[in-house]
């Protein structure tokens, strides 16, 4: 954990372990919570709660609710609870052209929103952007707050645990230091992380998704991202950048990708891709929200492109569920309302290519702006404050 602000010296984390570590997590999530009904969920004896919460109400982490009368004894008692509002971090969602920024607080409510152009694509320009559009934020904080406590930055690509870029398509980078030189800028911790990753750490602890210990999110914009969640631990690997998905076959009788692969992913689902071809249909240029308006008015061609699109996207959906047995995937991106429109050919895509008898796909849809994917960056920024480490 820290205290910092920016332009201050970074304080050592402070990794939370063992009872330590679950008592932070159930008061976030789920607090405020009478000491008993933390003591039973965690099975700790009232002494060893109380000596455990301590560091954590010293610290600031941990407070002490107004009074309350606790259900199971019926005695008063105070809640322990976070403050919400006593800390705040910074989410940045790095484009191939513009740094979207958000301030949260602790449970990740959005309080603030920048956005500024990148006017080149060099890691100089983008830490210095990036490191204004932060500065900004904590002065929204207030004298009398302790400005940004941590900082997360999400892009499309893949990072090492240190902060390292190792490659982002997008930016044009390979391995840059994007991580640490944010981080000696602003003088406060600074985690970088692969942006549908980030997306899906927010679903898991404060999204759609919270509470569920095995899930997936889908990803569908410019690209096509995959998060997954097996038993409450979200799959972290520096391949998850690469875009795995990005090219698995979906239509033998789609279209090219630019790789040259027939009916991929990338040739299905991607914003491009539906416009393009929409383009080719209509005979004139067309945008992604234009296709799907024509779709839902029934313009027959722009509803045949959306369809294919979509029946694409069941069969990735069943591909998912088959392979990696989730209890939902969350359909997600600015493509996403691709799901909606073409709901019912995305249902045909996944009766298809699964198994009968296999229980009901949980499928949940959830539109994501470019605000969401930063504050997805923030939330790994708290997740760093309240377990003390950055990934």
């Amino acid at each position: 954990m820290t205290t910092t602000t920016p332009g201050r010296p970074a304080t050592a984390w402070t990794p939370l372990t063992g009872p330590a570590h679950s008592i932070a997590l159930e008061v976030l999530l789920d607090g405020p919570l009478p000491r008993s009904e933390l003591a039973r969920r965690l099975d700790l004896s009232p002494g060893s709660l109380t000596r455990l919460s301590r560091p954590l109400l010293d610290s600031g982490l941990l407070v002490e609710t107004p009074g309350a009368l606790d259900p199971t004894s019926g005695r008063p008692t105070r809640p322990l609870d976070v403050e919400e509002d006593g800390h705040h971090f910074a989410g940045v969602k790095l484009t191939a052209d513009t740094a979207y920024a958000v301030l949260t607080t602790l449970r990740a409510r959005v309080v603030a929103e920048l956005e500024a152009p990148l006017p080149d694509r060099s890691p100089a320009t983008c830490v210095a952007v990036v490191g204004d559009l932060v500065r900004s934020l904590a002065d929204l904080t207030g004298p009398r707050r302790p400005g940004v406590r941590a900082v997360g930055v999400g892009l499309g690509g893949r990072v090492a645990p240190d902060g390292e870029v190792l490659s982002a398509r997008y930016l044009g980078w390979e391995s840059v230091p994007f991580g640490p030189s944010l981080e000696a800028e602003l003088g406060v911790p600074v985690v970088v992380d692969n942006d549908v990753l980030s997306l899906t750490r927010a679903e898991q602890w404060f999204g759609t998704a919270r509470r569920c210990d095995r899930f997936a999110v889908l990803a569908i914009g410019t690209g096509v991202g995959y998060g997954l969640v097996v038993h409450d631990e979200v799959v972290d690997h520096p391949d998850a950048g690469v875009g795995l998905l990005g090219h698995f076959p979906l239509d033998p009788t789609g279209p090219l990708c630019p790789e040259g692969h027939t009916g991929c992913a990338e040739a299905m689902l991607t914003r491009q891709a539906v416009e393009v071809r929409a383009g080719l249909a209509l005979r004139r240029p067309v945008g992604f929200t234009e296709v799907l308006d024509l779709a839902v008015a029934g313009q027959p061609l722009a509803r045949r492109v959306v369809d294919d699109s979509a029946r694409a996207l069941g069969v990735l959906v069943a591909a998912i569920g088959n392979l990696t047995m989730p209890r939902t995937v969350l359909v997600s991106g600015e493509n996403a309302g691709l799901a909606e429109v073409g709901r019912e050919a995305v249902r045909a895509g996944i009766r298809a290519h699964r198994n009968p008898r296999a229980s009901e796909l949980d499928v949940a849809v959830q539109h994501t702006g470019f605000p969401e994917w930063a504050r997805g960056a923030a939330v790994t920024a708290i997740r760093t404050f309240v377990l003390g480490h950055r990934r």
